[in-house]
């Protein structure tokens, strides 16, 4: 018997109504959240472990068990890379994922506060990878969505190459309508690999479903 692939659970048919309104009201707004204490402590580590480092960054936003961040390590040796992410649960499996090299970094942080913080530091990325984050795929869940949210301006400033991966292909359209209400273009596509470079992008292989990807070029002059 062939297995069905599994589907995203949404109410959500289409692009969401209010899409562009709210990418507009974030781009043209400066957010007054306080930050975290631990993401204050996270990036004052990353910032003593970089030092004077001047070379090419990555960020692997979302790194979960750090699987991307060994492996985008591995592929870059020339570069610093700090894989981030929210749970502290995520980051402490690392251990069954880590690779050799010694050119990355994982930290634990609120990915709002640490990108506003890497940006208030001028920071400049040669690339960012934002990995299977959490689609929210409720039409009532928009803003949380990176691109519908108030940390979408500090990751147009980080600037570099962003790669964007989903199982949801429409989360990886809006994401495409967001970048080009802020004048940037992106493309957007199927993606396909040889190997998995995530837990999330093994699953969803393994259930049948497909993987999008959205990358744009953020580089600023």
């Amino acid at each position: 018997m062939q297995k069905l692939a599994r589907s995203i659970d949404t109410n959500q048919e289409g692009v969401h109504q209010n899409l562009q309104k709210v990418v507009e009201k974030y781009l043209n707004s400066h957010s007054l959240k306080p930050l975290s204490a631990h993401t204050q402590t996270a990036f004052m580590t990353t910032k003593e472990w970089l030092g004077p480092w001047q070379g090419d960054l990555i960020f692997d936003s979302c790194c979960g068990v750090g699987e991307s961040t060994s492996l985008i390590a591995s592929a870059h040796p020339h570069a610093k890379i700090i894989g981030i992410d929210k749970s502290a649960a995520r980051i402490d499996k690392h251990h069954s994922y880590a690779g050799d090299s010694s050119n990355y970094l994982l930290v634990r942080a609120d990915l709002h506060d640490f990108w506003r913080l890497a940006v208030l530091e001028g920071w400049q990325l040669s690339k960012h990878f934002i990995l299977y984050p959490n689609p929210y795929p409720k039409s009532s869940q928009l803003q949380n969505r990176w691109y519908a949210s108030s940390a979408f301006p500090d990751i147009l400033k980080l600037a570099g190459q962003l790669e964007v991966r989903s199982n949801w292909q429409l989360y990886i359209e809006e994401f495409r309508l967001a970048l080009k209400v802020a004048g940037i273009k992106a493309s957007a596509q199927a993606y396909k690999a040889d190997t998995p470079m995530t837990p999330f992008e093994r699953k969803y292989w393994h259930s049948g479903q497909s993987s999008w990807q959205l990358v744009a070029n953020l580089i600023q002059d």
